[in-house]
């Protein structure tokens, strides 16, 4: 496995299983073409979501990030605090996962990384998959929120007048990730329809 490049920003990224695994993707896209390190994670249940959302195998994703980590691997790099990340996306995230994290549960990589993040006191952003939301999700979500971690439902937008589910996606992931205080130039923003 590859170490990656200490003079770069990493980013972790994890896909779970819930449904989105295209947003995972776009992060992955996105934060490329920024020059930002990925360190890719994903759940067991992503391989049946890729697959049968995308048509993709787990194999093509992890050829796309820089670092690709099994779920397993819970003595990985990202796994401690003392390797520098950015923080963390996980997109989608599902409610397993979310629950994991909210109750320091680490039964694999991504909820181990997940709890580094938020120890280190780094972004961890969750592009939360469900609805409708029972109180169960909405209190796990609310003590993360109280941790600092940001709860980022892909949530669509139409003032940028959209027109394909790409753009969408895109959108939606841009957002979660100005969390990292990243200059993500390819979306359309508020002013730039409100400057027209």
């Amino acid at each position: 496995m590859v170490m990656g490049n200490n003079n770069k920003k990493r980013v972790i990224i994890a896909i779970t299983g819930a449904s989105g695994a295209a947003y995972g993707i776009k992060a992955i896209e996105i934060l490329k073409s920024l020059d930002v390190e990925t360190h890719l994670i994903l759940s067991k249940s992503s391989h049946i979501t890729i697959k049968e959302e995308l048509g993709l195998s787990p194999n093509a994703l992890h050829e796309m990030a820089d670092v690709f980590y099994s779920s397993n691997d819970i003595a990985a790099f990202i796994s401690s605090g003392s390797y520098k990340t950015e923080g963390m996306i996980i997109a989608p995230c599902s409610m397993k996962t979310l629950a994991e994290i909210a109750n320091g549960i680490s039964s694999n990589l991504i909820s181990r990384a997940a709890d580094v993040v938020l120890k280190e006191k780094r972004k961890l952003v969750l592009m939360a998959r469900e609805t409708p939301l029972n109180s169960i999700h909405l209190r796990n979500m609310a003590v993360l929120s109280d941790m600092g971690a940001y709860i980022c439902p892909p949530v669509p937008a139409f003032y940028n007048d959209p027109q394909t589910i790409d753009d969408q996606v895109t959108y939606s992931v841009a957002r979660s990730l100005d969390c990292f205080d990243l200059d993500i130039e390819s979306i359309k923003r508020w002013e730039d329809v409100k400057g027209q």
